[in-house]
């Protein structure tokens, strides 16, 4: 009789294990999806890294008296010494072949208007928000301003609506080379040219010479230079010192070269490097969001600055000689071992207070109900992703490594970190300072940072679509709330 009701059983059986498989796929599905308004503090866990939890902490949600975000302002009173104000709108730009471009803008304009102030100026923006339908803000990438000031839809303002402004004022505490772009469906908008570049320059004058700025971006699958894709040209006189902050607004890395000079890195990500050396035939591989300052002395020739293997250039001479062909590069510029060791206000042996590990991967799930590959953080899909929990004053370390086959230009908010090792060998040259580091396929950076900005603070790939598709995270300050939402109905949507 068993014999005979064998196959009715295994039937039975596999009709059963089909139903089980369906219904955890169906949860798995249903659990993945976002609500239509949800706060950053609601989802994943809170990860100490290793160091103690805070008397009251609960996890992400922190203390319902905690400190609100919305309290963490720059001045508010106070005569800005450097006011500004940008208008998001859509416009027809065109670039130096006449082609046209359906852009969003910044006062009509794609890179919007270069913003130059001194250190420790209190600088006064106001964006007004034209017609951009979904809303717009703006982060001020690099700088190390207020959480408030932060300009990230849904964790520390609104998104501004058609018709709205809002005013960010910060104090200029830095010097170096930033940019700025909106944070709100920033996949999209700073892909069609929400973004613009902030120079902090010293206080004391510098040296007369040349000093430019170089802005790649894509525009319609055509690689541009500030808005040219075809070279550009700039008279210097010969012997003058001239200086190039290059800037890649772009989500993927660009390659620069140099030709017709030898030249050195001055700064990284805003950052100075110590006694940087002469470089030739070296490419420049810029990090999508990051900033290489470069520097040489103008020789009675021309030369040649661009974006490798591409028209998008800039051509610079006495008199406006004619600028030499690309020469092709030999090697890639590596900070690891650039320039000279100095005095770091913290090493590798040094006692920290935290210790994160951030392990990127891809995996089979869903994202948002959508299945299939999905990225994930330390073996999560977001939003079931760590909150790396820290209190002022820690000294944190943090293991980024990354288990794909592609790059990843990993961007921290409000805070810069020293890289301390690559795939397990020390940095041995300059001080090697960063706010968006490339990590490569198979690569392990190991990096350092003073938690001395409290807030709460986006952690995410600059490739707009990897954050996106779900590779962010934050890191929260112990006792830090935020009253802002993100989803649909609140029309706040960060990435």
């Amino acid at each position: 009789m068993l014999r005979r009701n064998a196959p009715r059983i295994a039937a039975i059986a596999g009709a059963t294990l089909l139903v089980g498989v369906v219904l955890g796929l169906g949860k798995a599905w249903y659990d993945s999806r976002l609500p239509g308004t949800y706060s950053v503090m609601s989802y994943g866990n809170t990860d100490y890294g290793g160091g103690s939890v805070p008397a009251g902490h609960a996890g992400h949600e922190g203390s319902a008296h905690g400190l609100s975000v919305s309290k963490l302002h720059g001045p508010q009173t106070g005569t800005p010494d450097a006011r500004f104000a940008l208008t998001a709108k859509a416009a027809t730009i065109r670039l130096a072949t006449g082609r046209a471009i359906e852009a969003l803008t910044f006062n009509g304009s794609s890179p919007g208007p270069e913003l130059r102030v001194k250190q420790g100026d209190l600088v006064e923006v106001t964006l007004r928000n034209e017609d951009v339908d979904e809303g717009v803000t703006i982060h001020w990438h690099g700088v190390d301003v207020p959480n408030a000031e932060d300009g990230v839809a849904g964790v520390t303002q609104n998104a501004v609506g058609p018709g709205e402004s809002y005013t960010y004022r910060f104090r200029a505490e830095q010097v170096g080379t930033f940019w700025y772009h909106s944070h709100q469906i920033s996949s999209e908008e700073v892909q069609r040219g929400l973004f613009g570049v902030i120079v902090i320059e010293p206080r004391d004058p510098s040296p007369t010479g040349l000093d430019l700025v170089a802005v790649a971006h894509t525009f319609d699958g055509i690689p541009t230079l500030n808005g040219n894709e075809s070279p550009g040209s700039q008279s210097v006189p010969a012997r003058a010192p001239v200086r190039i902050r290059l800037v890649n607004t772009d989500s993927v890395l660009h390659r620069f070269t140099v030709s017709g000079t030898p030249f050195r890195v001055l700064a990284i990500d805003g950052t100075d490097l110590n006694e940087p050396g002469p470089l030739g035939n070296v490419a420049l591989p810029l990090a999508a969001g990051g900033r290489i300052d470069i520097g040489y002395t103008q020789p009675p020739r021309g030369v040649r600055v661009g974006i490798e293997g591409t028209g998008a250039a800039i051509g610079l001479s006495p008199y406006h000689a004619p600028a030499p062909g690309e020469s092709p590069a030999t090697s890639d510029f590596d900070p690891l071992s650039y320039g000279k060791p100095a005095p770091a206000p913290f090493t590798a042996s040094s006692s920290f207070d935290r210790d994160f590990s951030l392990k990127i991967t891809k995996k089979l799930g869903f994202f948002d109900g959508r299945p299939g590959r999905q990225w994930a953080i330390n073996g999560g899909i977001y939003p079931d992703v760590p909150m790396f929990a820290v209190e002022e004053g820690d000294l944190v370390k943090v293991t980024i490594s990354n288990d794909t086959d592609v790059v990843h230009p990993m961007h921290l908010h409000g805070h810069h970190a020293l890289v301390l090792s690559r795939n397990g060998d020390p940095a041995t040259g300059s001080p090697w300072w960063v706010d968006t580091l490339n990590i490569g396929p198979g690569d392990d950076y190991v990096i350092a940072f003073r938690a001395d900005n409290p807030g709460i603070w986006m952690d995410h790939c600059h490739n707009l679509s990897h954050a996106a598709a779900g590779l962010t995270m934050h890191l929260g300050y112990s006792g830090v709330t935020t009253p802002f939402l993100i989803g649909s109905a609140d029309h706040n949507q960060p990435e």
